[in-house]
């Protein structure tokens, strides 16, 4: 019963920094919520030996997302209904870099957030990635190397 009780503690009062997360990575508030969902039952069920809870969650978020990325995972469509609640609002100031971004390949996107979002160490980035550090750094490099010439962010730079 502790464990569920510190589960859900922890649920209360990390979603939404980890919701922020998933949707930077997957650009879509519903997919990115359904990310969260199923990260966070993975971790329930492992929930009894993990040390660091939240870099676990962290790291089965982004394991999840590259799995579903690999897949096209398509499970909803479209629609031109407005959601019941507003999204989230991640980064109103740097809206045209946001979606400079999220134009990214996959792995670049999620060493992108990683890195300079969640604010992690090359290290710790590799680790959740399954990769070498010489590879995160390779990819960011490629990232901020395409960021710098999307046009978008050239213009808003301009203004």
């Amino acid at each position: 019963m502790a464990d569920r009780a510190i589960f859900q503690d922890f649920v209360v009062t990390r979603s939404d920094r980890l919701l922020r997360t998933a949707y930077l990575l997957a650009r879509d508030w519903g997919v990115a919520e359904d990310l969260l969902q199923e990260s966070l039952t993975k971790a329930w069920f492992a929930w009894p030996g993990i040390d660091e809870p939240e870099a676990y969650v962290r790291r089965v978020l982004v394991t999840t997302y590259v799995s579903w990325w690999r897949r096209r995972w398509r499970r909803e469509l479209p629609s031109d209904d407005l959601p019941d609640r507003p999204a989230l609002d991640v980064a109103r100031d740097g809206e045209e870099l946001w979606r400079a971004v999220g134009r990214l390949p996959a792995r670049q996107r999620a060493v992108i957030v990683l890195r300079f979002y969640e604010d992690l160490p090359v290290g710790e980035v590799a680790r959740l990635l399954g990769c070498q550090e010489g590879t995160v750094k390779s990819q960011t490099a490629k990232a901020l190397a395409k960021l710098r010439v999307d046009e978008s962010i050239v213009k808003e730079t301009r203004r």
